[in-house]
Protein backbone atom coordinates (compact mmCIF):
# COMPACT_ATOMS: atom_id res chain seq x y z
CA UNK A 1 0.00 0.00 0.00
CA UNK A 2 2.63 2.13 0.16
CA UNK A 3 2.50 5.40 -2.11
CA UNK A 4 3.53 8.63 -2.36
CA UNK A 5 2.71 11.90 -0.64
CA UNK A 6 0.83 13.70 -2.76
CA UNK A 7 3.66 17.04 -3.13
CA UNK A 8 2.04 20.56 -2.43
CA UNK A 9 4.39 22.78 -4.26
CA UNK A 10 6.00 26.25 -3.08
CA UNK A 11 7.54 28.18 -5.38
CA UNK A 12 10.92 29.68 -6.14
CA UNK A 13 11.71 33.08 -3.58
CA UNK A 14 10.47 36.41 -2.43
CA UNK A 15 9.60 44.06 -2.28
CA UNK A 16 4.73 46.46 0.08
CA UNK A 17 5.84 47.14 4.10
CA UNK A 18 3.46 44.02 5.94
CA UNK A 19 4.73 43.69 9.21
CA UNK A 20 7.99 42.05 9.24
CA UNK A 21 7.83 41.21 5.38
CA UNK A 22 9.65 43.48 2.53
CA UNK A 23 7.13 42.70 -0.84
CA UNK A 24 7.21 45.67 -3.07
CA UNK A 25 4.43 46.96 -4.73
CA UNK A 26 5.80 46.33 -8.15
CA UNK A 27 3.22 44.26 -10.67
CA UNK A 28 4.87 40.56 -10.71
CA UNK A 29 4.90 40.94 -14.32
CA UNK A 30 7.19 43.79 -14.70
CA UNK A 31 9.23 42.49 -12.07
CA UNK A 32 9.77 39.22 -14.37
CA UNK A 33 10.49 41.77 -17.72
CA UNK A 34 13.05 43.91 -15.57
CA UNK A 35 14.97 41.16 -13.39
CA UNK A 36 16.87 38.18 -14.93
CA UNK A 37 15.55 35.42 -12.83
CA UNK A 38 15.36 31.40 -12.51
CA UNK A 39 11.24 31.55 -12.38
CA UNK A 40 8.41 30.47 -14.17
CA UNK A 41 5.79 32.85 -14.03
CA UNK A 42 2.84 30.50 -14.61
CA UNK A 43 4.31 28.72 -11.41
CA UNK A 44 4.06 31.98 -9.05
CA UNK A 45 0.68 33.32 -10.15
CA UNK A 46 -0.76 29.43 -9.57
CA UNK A 47 0.67 29.63 -5.94
CA UNK A 48 -0.77 32.96 -5.77
CA UNK A 49 -4.22 32.23 -6.78
CA UNK A 50 -4.12 29.88 -3.36
CA UNK A 51 -2.64 32.61 -1.09
CA UNK A 52 -5.61 32.69 1.18
CA UNK A 53 -5.59 28.74 1.71
CA UNK A 54 -1.82 28.27 2.79
CA UNK A 55 -3.11 28.62 6.73
CA UNK A 56 -6.28 26.47 6.20
CA UNK A 57 -5.53 22.77 7.12
CA UNK A 58 -8.17 21.48 5.29
CA UNK A 59 -7.95 23.63 2.30
CA UNK A 60 -5.04 23.46 -0.86
CA UNK A 61 -2.19 22.93 1.16
CA UNK A 62 -3.78 20.48 3.59
CA UNK A 63 -0.87 18.08 2.55
CA UNK A 64 1.83 20.29 3.60
CA UNK A 65 0.40 20.95 6.98
CA UNK A 66 0.02 17.02 7.18
CA UNK A 67 3.66 16.45 6.12
CA UNK A 68 5.12 19.22 7.96
CA UNK A 69 6.11 17.18 11.40
CA UNK A 70 7.99 14.55 9.56
CA UNK A 71 9.97 17.01 7.06
CA UNK A 72 10.82 19.14 10.43
CA UNK A 73 12.06 16.38 12.62
CA UNK A 74 14.41 15.08 9.27
CA UNK A 75 15.63 18.72 9.06
CA UNK A 76 16.61 18.60 12.51
CA UNK A 77 17.76 15.68 12.83
CA UNK A 78 20.27 15.78 9.92
CA UNK A 79 21.46 19.31 11.05
CA UNK A 80 22.55 17.83 14.24
CA UNK A 81 24.51 15.24 12.44
CA UNK A 82 26.07 17.87 10.19
CA UNK A 83 26.93 19.43 13.28
CA UNK A 84 28.13 16.81 15.53
CA UNK A 85 31.00 16.49 12.52
CA UNK A 86 32.55 19.41 14.18
CA UNK A 87 31.68 22.08 16.56
CA UNK A 88 34.07 24.41 14.80
CA UNK A 89 31.59 24.83 11.79
CA UNK A 90 29.06 26.14 14.11
CA UNK A 91 28.02 29.87 13.64
CA UNK A 92 29.59 32.80 15.45
CA UNK A 93 27.03 32.26 18.52
CA UNK A 94 28.83 28.64 19.08
CA UNK A 95 26.02 26.50 19.77
CA UNK A 96 25.96 23.01 20.17
CA UNK A 97 25.16 20.40 17.49
CA UNK A 98 22.73 19.48 19.93
CA UNK A 99 20.58 22.44 19.96
CA UNK A 100 19.82 21.06 16.03
CA UNK A 101 16.95 24.24 14.36
CA UNK A 102 17.58 26.20 18.07
CA UNK A 103 19.55 29.30 17.19
CA UNK A 104 20.51 28.52 13.72
CA UNK A 105 20.70 31.57 10.86
CA UNK A 106 18.26 29.59 8.55
CA UNK A 107 16.97 30.52 4.96
CA UNK A 108 13.94 28.70 3.69
CA UNK A 109 13.75 29.12 -0.36
CA UNK A 110 10.19 28.73 -1.93
CA UNK A 111 9.08 29.52 1.64
CA UNK A 112 5.54 29.50 0.33
CA UNK A 113 2.82 30.81 2.93
CA UNK A 114 5.80 29.68 5.38
CA UNK A 115 4.24 26.60 7.08
CA UNK A 116 7.90 25.18 7.21
CA UNK A 117 9.44 28.63 8.00
CA UNK A 118 7.28 28.93 10.90
CA UNK A 119 7.61 25.75 12.40
CA UNK A 120 11.37 26.13 12.23
CA UNK A 121 11.16 29.82 13.72
CA UNK A 122 8.97 28.06 16.42
CA UNK A 123 12.11 25.77 17.06
CA UNK A 124 14.40 28.81 18.05
CA UNK A 125 15.86 28.91 14.50
CA UNK A 126 16.14 32.62 13.15
CA UNK A 127 14.33 32.23 9.98
CA UNK A 128 14.03 34.06 6.99
CA UNK A 129 11.72 32.86 4.17
CA UNK A 130 12.11 34.08 0.30
CA UNK A 131 9.71 33.90 -2.33
CA UNK A 132 8.58 35.54 -5.74
CA UNK A 133 4.77 35.14 -5.02
CA UNK A 134 3.88 38.20 -2.83
CA UNK A 135 0.14 36.67 -2.00
CA UNK A 136 2.41 34.30 -0.63
CA UNK A 137 4.52 36.40 1.47
CA UNK A 138 1.29 38.44 2.87
CA UNK A 139 -0.63 35.46 3.72
CA UNK A 140 3.21 34.02 5.26
CA UNK A 141 3.71 37.65 7.35
CA UNK A 142 0.36 38.39 8.36
CA UNK A 143 0.31 34.77 10.11
CA UNK A 144 3.87 35.29 11.62
CA UNK A 145 2.40 38.73 13.28
CA UNK A 146 -0.72 36.85 14.52
CA UNK A 147 1.72 33.92 15.87
CA UNK A 148 3.71 36.65 17.45
CA UNK A 149 7.30 35.60 15.85
CA UNK A 150 8.14 38.57 14.33
CA UNK A 151 11.31 38.89 16.22
CA UNK A 152 12.67 35.52 14.79
CA UNK A 153 11.49 35.08 11.64
CA UNK A 154 10.82 37.47 8.34
CA UNK A 155 10.19 38.03 5.05
CA UNK A 156 11.03 38.40 1.89
CA UNK A 157 10.37 39.28 -2.31
CA UNK A 158 13.45 38.12 -4.10
CA UNK A 159 15.36 35.64 -6.30
CA UNK A 160 17.45 32.97 -4.15
CA UNK A 161 20.30 33.83 -6.77
CA UNK A 162 20.41 37.89 -6.04
CA UNK A 163 19.52 37.05 -2.32
CA UNK A 164 22.95 34.41 -2.25
CA UNK A 165 25.01 37.51 -3.77
CA UNK A 166 23.90 39.45 -0.85
CA UNK A 167 24.56 36.77 1.77
CA UNK A 168 27.06 34.42 0.99
CA UNK A 169 28.59 32.02 3.43
CA UNK A 170 26.07 33.68 6.03
CA UNK A 171 23.78 30.81 7.23
CA UNK A 172 23.91 28.16 8.32
CA UNK A 173 21.33 25.91 7.29
CA UNK A 174 19.14 26.13 4.18
CA UNK A 175 15.94 24.18 3.25
CA UNK A 176 14.41 24.12 -0.32
CA UNK A 177 11.19 22.12 -0.37
CA UNK A 178 8.88 21.45 -3.17
CA UNK A 179 10.27 23.83 -5.80
CA UNK A 180 13.25 22.31 -7.71
CA UNK A 181 10.73 20.63 -10.05
CA UNK A 182 8.85 24.40 -10.69
CA UNK A 183 11.76 26.56 -12.14
CA UNK A 184 13.59 26.34 -15.51
CA UNK A 185 16.67 25.47 -13.99
CA UNK A 186 17.27 23.67 -10.41
CA UNK A 187 20.67 22.90 -10.75
CA UNK A 188 21.24 27.10 -10.24
CA UNK A 189 18.72 27.20 -7.26
CA UNK A 190 21.17 24.38 -5.87
CA UNK A 191 24.52 26.56 -6.46
CA UNK A 192 22.86 29.83 -4.72
CA UNK A 193 22.12 27.53 -1.70
CA UNK A 194 25.32 26.50 -1.30
CA UNK A 195 26.87 30.12 -1.52
CA UNK A 196 24.14 31.17 1.60
CA UNK A 197 26.00 28.75 3.76
CA UNK A 198 28.90 28.90 6.18
CA UNK A 199 31.15 26.00 5.66
CA UNK A 200 30.01 22.69 7.37
CA UNK A 201 26.34 24.31 6.70
CA UNK A 202 23.43 21.52 6.14
CA UNK A 203 20.96 21.96 3.31
CA UNK A 204 17.96 20.24 3.06
CA UNK A 205 16.29 19.53 -0.69
CA UNK A 206 12.95 17.94 -1.36
CA UNK A 207 11.30 17.42 -4.75
CA UNK A 208 10.04 14.39 -6.84
CA UNK A 209 11.64 11.31 -8.36
CA UNK A 210 10.92 11.17 -12.51
CA UNK A 211 9.83 7.52 -13.75
CA UNK A 212 6.67 5.78 -14.33
CA UNK A 213 6.17 5.30 -10.54
CA UNK A 214 6.06 8.73 -10.05
CA UNK A 215 4.12 10.12 -12.94
CA UNK A 216 1.31 7.30 -12.09
CA UNK A 217 1.14 8.38 -7.90
CA UNK A 218 2.04 12.27 -8.04
CA UNK A 219 0.57 13.16 -11.39
CA UNK A 220 -2.75 10.33 -11.97
CA UNK A 221 -3.46 9.54 -8.31
CA UNK A 222 -2.67 12.91 -6.77
CA UNK A 223 -4.47 15.26 -9.36
CA UNK A 224 -6.96 12.97 -11.22
CA UNK A 225 -7.97 10.42 -9.30
CA UNK A 226 -7.41 11.29 -5.75
CA UNK A 227 -8.30 15.46 -6.30
CA UNK A 228 -5.37 15.94 -3.65
CA UNK A 229 -3.99 18.63 -5.63
CA UNK A 230 -5.50 20.55 -8.94
CA UNK A 231 -4.71 19.34 -12.37
CA UNK A 232 -1.89 20.51 -13.80
CA UNK A 233 -0.04 21.68 -10.59
CA UNK A 234 3.05 19.21 -11.99
CA UNK A 235 4.89 18.44 -15.22
CA UNK A 236 6.80 15.34 -15.47
CA UNK A 237 9.41 16.35 -17.15
CA UNK A 238 10.53 18.65 -14.64
CA UNK A 239 10.27 15.89 -12.29
CA UNK A 240 14.47 15.37 -11.26
CA UNK A 241 15.95 11.82 -9.89
CA UNK A 242 18.13 11.15 -7.28
CA UNK A 243 20.93 10.68 -9.70
CA UNK A 244 20.47 14.32 -11.58
CA UNK A 245 19.79 16.08 -7.80
CA UNK A 246 23.01 14.26 -6.45
CA UNK A 247 25.15 15.45 -9.66
CA UNK A 248 23.56 19.26 -8.88
CA UNK A 249 24.78 18.58 -5.48
CA UNK A 250 28.20 17.42 -5.96
CA UNK A 251 28.41 20.43 -8.92
CA UNK A 252 27.48 22.47 -6.74
CA UNK A 253 30.23 21.98 -3.92
CA UNK A 254 28.25 19.68 -1.62
CA UNK A 255 28.65 16.40 -0.05
CA UNK A 256 25.83 13.86 0.51
CA UNK A 257 24.41 13.18 3.60
CA UNK A 258 21.23 11.40 3.79
CA UNK A 259 17.95 11.13 1.84
CA UNK A 260 15.05 9.79 2.50
CA UNK A 261 11.28 9.17 0.68
CA UNK A 262 8.34 10.77 1.62
CA UNK A 263 5.07 7.51 1.35
CA UNK A 264 1.20 8.39 1.69
CA UNK A 265 -1.34 5.64 2.09
CA UNK A 266 -4.65 7.17 1.21
CA UNK A 267 -6.55 4.04 2.98
CA UNK A 268 -5.01 4.81 6.11
CA UNK A 269 -4.55 8.68 5.09
CA UNK A 270 -1.64 7.64 7.08
CA UNK A 271 2.09 9.74 5.81
CA UNK A 272 5.61 8.44 6.69
CA UNK A 273 9.21 8.57 5.97
CA UNK A 274 11.11 5.19 4.53
CA UNK A 275 13.88 4.30 2.36
CA UNK A 276 12.08 3.87 -0.87
CA UNK A 277 12.98 6.96 -2.95
CA UNK A 278 10.80 6.07 -6.24
CA UNK A 279 8.48 9.38 -5.57
CA UNK A 280 8.86 11.98 -3.38
CA UNK A 281 11.84 12.35 -1.84
CA UNK A 282 14.51 14.81 0.66
CA UNK A 283 17.82 15.17 0.23
CA UNK A 284 20.22 16.34 3.20
CA UNK A 285 24.01 17.55 1.87
CA UNK A 286 26.50 19.26 3.37
CA UNK A 287 28.65 22.13 2.48
CA UNK A 288 32.27 21.02 3.14
CA UNK A 289 34.58 22.98 6.23
CA UNK A 290 36.72 24.11 3.49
Amino acid sequence: MSSVVPPNATVNNANVKHGNTDVSRHDNADFYRSTTTNVDPSEVDKFNKLATEWWDKTGAFATLHEINPLRLNWIEDNVKRGYQADTSSLAADQNTAESGLSGKRIVDVGCGGGILSESMARRGAQVIGIDLGTENLKAASLHAEQSGLTETLSYQHIAVESFAAKHAGQFDVVTCMEMLEHVPDPSAIVQACFDMLAPGGVCVLSTINRNPKSYLFAIIGAEYVLRLLDRGTHDYAKFITPAELDKMAATAGFTRQDIIGLHYNPITKRYWLAQNVDVNYMMAVQKPLS
